[in-house]
């Protein structure tokens, strides 16, 4: 029963593993100029102007490409700007060397070198380039008169310095478009922790003027490659409710009002507006129905932008509801409160691996009253099973009256056949939420323990962890009281250790960090049971020896 049990626990994390975090969303490809959603213009907004409304991809205006020219950079010891001249946020570069350093090469890596299959070593970056290169940028503002829209992507911007150099103050630059109805500012205020201000300041230069437009913050970064994690757009609204628009998913425009924040996504990383009551507008791309955001406004405005990592302590720190920006999939709810105990003995202990470690004996002390309780049923089966065989060979040919009589004995005698089980399926979802939360923190990307671990985001490189996992949890299997009596399913049993080693060489190594103390805080609470449940043994037995007098 238990080799049952356990197999279809194995399925089911399989199943759900494959289809929720391993399905490949599609990736951010460049696509050709005429469908770039930089050729797009608003369409004419309905009589309310709080209303945001979609772009039209019909218009035919001036394409903003890549190689529009920047006409101001924003520096400093860990970030770099380029605006462009249309106003634009071109592109972001980290320079902390936590992001631009080469991923550790692993062994799998090391051999593919060895016997020339990837030739090229690993090298660190200089910076890593946030941006893609034909996206939509931030600050990117679309007029929903088609004429004026036409015009502003024709007229260039002017900075107010061509270089700003932020050190431990804000800085502001200001961006000014001239056209013949309107002066247009965007004035923008830079700050170290690569957050930003921005003002909007329209001027008309004659009569009334319909100075209704969207203003986006850029289609998702496209920094990390991997294909696995949540790609796409977040909406965060004033009654803390998430909105998720995934890449490849967005079949038509979807309106949203009311919204703290709206943010691109991919991993590790962030471009997002923040302000109060933003009205939003979600587009797909020509294509590949990938979301574009835009906030849509009328007149002068104000709002708050962030382009960079997705640190949670610094989203926080920016605004409370930026901390939903940090997504971890279906297991969000639980995921995050593992994170932040996690973030908490980081706190005290400054390394992520004795972290994990931590949270491991935190979760085994948590589960010990029911791991005490499924070991003591699993001794009473396994004591019961010579008179289990007596009922399963009596009644072979009578499956109902085979089960009622073993009901009947588990009941007598006070066992539970599914008692063994309950502390491995409520390992389960802590096992996910480990994952999630190493698969998906930018906090442990770059974030070694100790010899040869020097980043627990990714695989060790030397399958040592691993192999330390399997082994342990061999050792576990030996002293743990065993209830199967078929020869052919304890052999599969014993085999569960190589499956799972198998499984679990490419996981993050401090995923299978846990996984292997885990088993070893299993091996010697299973020890402690044992010794308790042989005193209790011993003792049942001595209390009903028959008593002895001496003669005389």
């Amino acid at each position: 029963l238990k080799l049952i049990l356990a197999v279809a626990l194995s399925f089911i994390f399989l199943t759900i593993y494959s289809y929720y975090f391993q399905q490949p969303t599609p990736t951010q490809k460049p696509t050709p100029t005429h469908q770039t959603p930089s050729n797009s213009a608003p369409t004419t907004p309905t009589a309310s102007s709080s209303t945001p409304q979609a772009p039209s991809h019909n218009a035919n205006i001036q394409a903003p490409n890549a190689t529009s020219p920047i006409i101001a950079r924003v520096q400093s010891a860990e970030m770099e700007i380029e605006i462009d001249n249309l106003g634009r946020i071109a592109q972001v570069y980290l320079k902390n060397k936590k992001f631009i350093a080469s991923k550790q090469e692993d062994l799998i890596d090391h051999l593919k070198r060895l016997f020339g299959f990837n030739p090229k070593p690993l090298e660190p970056l200089s910076k890593l380039p946030l941006l893609g290169i034909d996206a939509l940028k931030p600050l990117e503002l679309r007029f929903v008169d088609t004429t004026l829209n036409q015009e502003a992507f024709k007229q260039s911007y002017h900075a107010s310095t061509s270089t700003l150099e932020i050190n431990k103050s804000a800085k502001t630059l200001t961006l000014t478009q001239e056209l013949p109805q309107l002066e247009l500012k965007k004035i923008l205020t830079f700050y170290p922790n690569l957050t930003y201000d921005l003002k909007i300041e329209i001027t008309p230069k004659r009569g009334l003027l319909n100075s209704a437009y969207v203003l986006s913050n850029g289609s998702r970064p496209v920094a990390d490659a991997d294909g696995y994690a949540f790609h796409g757009v977040l909406l965060g609204t004033q009654d803390d409710k998430l909105e998720k628009l995934e890449d490849g998913k967005v079949k038509q425009t979807q309106s949203f009002h009311n919204v703290a924040f709206i943010a691109s996504v991919d991993r590790y990383y962030t471009s997002l507006f923040f302000a109060k009551n933003l009205n939003a507008l979600v587009d797909s791309q020509a294509g590949s129905k990938n979301p574009l955001p835009f906030v849509s406004f009328n007149g002068n405005t104000q709002l708050h932008g962030y382009i960079g990592p997705k640190d949670h302590r610094l989203l926080k720190q920016i605004a409370p509801e930026l901390g939903d920006v940090v997504e971890y999939g279906i297991i969000t709810f639980f995921a995050r409160p593992v994170f932040l105990l996690l973030d908490y003995l980081y706190s005290y202990t400054h390394n992520w691996g004795w972290a994990i470690i931590l949270l491991t004996l935190i979760v085994r002390v948590i589960l010990y009253p029911l791991s005490y309780k499924g070991m003591v049923s699993m001794q009473k089966i396994k004591d019961l099973t010579p008179k289990m065989k007596e009922i399963q060979e009596k009644y072979k040919g009578d499956p109902q009256k085979m089960q009622m009589h073993l009901m009947q004995l588990y009941k007598k005698h006070g066992a539970n056949p599914l008692g063994g089980c309950l502390p491995l399926l409520l390992q389960i979802p802590v096992f996910f939420a480990i994952y999630r939360v190493l698969y998906n923190a930018v906090e442990l990307k770059s974030a070694g323990w100790i010899l040869w671990i020097h980043d627990l985001s990714v695989m060790d490189p030397y399958l040592i962890l691993p192999l330390l996992m399997g082994l342990s949890m061999y050792a576990h299997q030996v002293i743990t009281p065993s209830t199967i009596t078929d020869p052919t399913q304890a052999k599969i049993f014993k085999l569960l250790p190589v499956f799972f080693t198998l499984f679990l060489i490419t996981f993050p190594a401090g995923l299978v960090l846990y996984w292997t103390i885990n088993n070893v805080f299993s091996i010697f609470q299973q020890w402690a049971i044992n010794q308790i449940l042989e005193k209790r043994k011993a003792q049942q037995i001595e209390e009903h020896k028959p008593t002895t007098y001496n003669k005389g």
